[in-house]
């Protein structure tokens, strides 16, 4: 109890202090074990609360100042591209109790992780973690080179109380993306050319038709179309938060 308060208390300096850069929105759901707070950081970078832990996704020191927010208990690392993989942010929120989940490709920036592959599930800090491939289909640098090969990179799915975030990394709408059951709260990459259009983030979320979709990493992409495209399907609520 001590420690989820002090976490929290750090949360709200971090957030109110004008040398901490841009106020960040933040979105707080309730939980079996407590509530969950998502801090919309930018890009595809996340702060994830819940049960006294603090959650760091793909953090990047471009858009945070990491000397004012919580240490990580946990960080997640989708790929190793610069803008989701970012050293120097990982050894400003890591302690020696921190866990690193990463993928092969990562681990030679990011030393002492825990290296997880497409489709393995492990529980780290308590937490459920399943790894999703994440790869192109469709949008490619070159004829039959992907910008995001199969194999290389990861979604994760965390399992917090009785809520199940998806957090997809860079994808399109594949078999495994569409394949995924009960997710509470999804966050879909619209980064074109690099990742999906609206029309595969609307494909995908009818797909597995999570409760809560976020569009992020999308760039200059028009997050309103993705709105239109899913205003037939009332089982996903779609917020839009700013995650260029």
């Amino acid at each position: 109890m001590i420690r989820a308060v002090a976490v929290a208390f750090l949360l709200c300096l971090a957030l109110a202090s004008p040398s901490a850069g841009a106020q960040f929105e933040t979105d707080t759901f309730s939980t079996s074990a407590g509530d969950l707070t998502i801090t919309f950081i930018e890009h595809a970078t996340l702060m994830i609360q819940w049960g006294g832990k603090a959650i760091h996704v793909d953090p990047l020191t471009q858009y945070a100042d990491y000397s004012r927010l919580p240490k990580a208990d946990l960080v997640l690392i989708t790929h190793e591209h610069k803008d989701h993989l970012d050293a120097k942010a990982v050894e400003a929120i890591r302690t020696d109790k921190t866990a690193v989940v990463l993928t092969q490709a990562c681990a030679s920036q990011v030393q002492g992780g825990i290296i997880m592959g497409n489709g393995e599930v492990r529980t780290v800090e308590g937490i459920r973690i399943e790894a999703v491939a994440a790869y192109n289909l469709v949008n490619m640098r070159s004829p039959g080179a992907p910008y995001h090969p199969k194999g290389q990179g990861n979604g994760y799915v965390l399992t917090l109380g009785n809520r199940r975030i998806y957090v997809a990394g860079d994808t399109e709408n594949t078999q495994e993306v569409k394949a995924l059951k009960d997710i509470d709260i999804a966050f879909l990459p619209m980064n074109l050319p690099f990742t999906m259009t609206p029309a595969m983030v609307a494909d995908a979320a009818r797909a597995f038709k999570p409760k809560v979709l976020y569009p992020y990493h999308f760039g200059e992409t028009d997050t309103s179309t993705l709105a239109d495209l899913l205003k037939d399907t009332p089982e996903v609520e779609v917020r839009i938060r700013k995650m260029k």
